[in-house]
């Protein structure tokens, strides 16, 4: 991997998960990369689960993918994510690297928007916990 990141995570593709093709379907990488942010916000001691039950979701307002090489199925790879703050969105910058030989297989942005009781907020509610990877 080139590049840093503040997050990353093994996990292995599924054979269900592949298409007529061979390869994992397009859509089964939301998943992974769901799987990814869900799992690193419980790296920072908290949960979406958490947040909605103080009335605090943090959703997807827009998801870009590039894909770049296949994965198959019961291949592992690395899901890798860093963060930014654009404006009221939280980037989640996430790139998949299949571990066999490190190629990137997709790299992917995923933004996101904080709503506490239904109103868009500027996400001051959940800076606390992703300060410290905001430049």
């Amino acid at each position: 991997m080139a590049k840093e990141y503040i997050f990353q995570i093994e996990l292995k593709t599924r054979d269900y998960e592949c298409d007529v093709q061979g390869v994992v379907n397009n859509a089964n990488y939301q998943h992974y990369l769901e799987v990814t942010r869900h799992e690193f916000i419980q790296s920072l001691g908290t949960s979406f689960q958490t947040w909605h039950d103080q009335g605090i979701d943090v959703m997807v307002s827009k998801i870009a993918i590039s894909y770049k090489n296949s994965l198959r199925g019961g291949e592992e790879f690395i899901s890798c994510l860093n963060l930014k703050r654009q404006g009221v969105r939280y980037v989640f910058m996430q790139d998949i690297y299949r571990k066999s030989d490190m190629k990137l297989c997709i790299t992917a942005e995923v933004h996101c928007v904080c709503v506490v009781n239904g109103t868009l907020t500027r996400g001051e509610e959940v800076e606390p916990v992703f300060a410290k990877y905001l430049n």
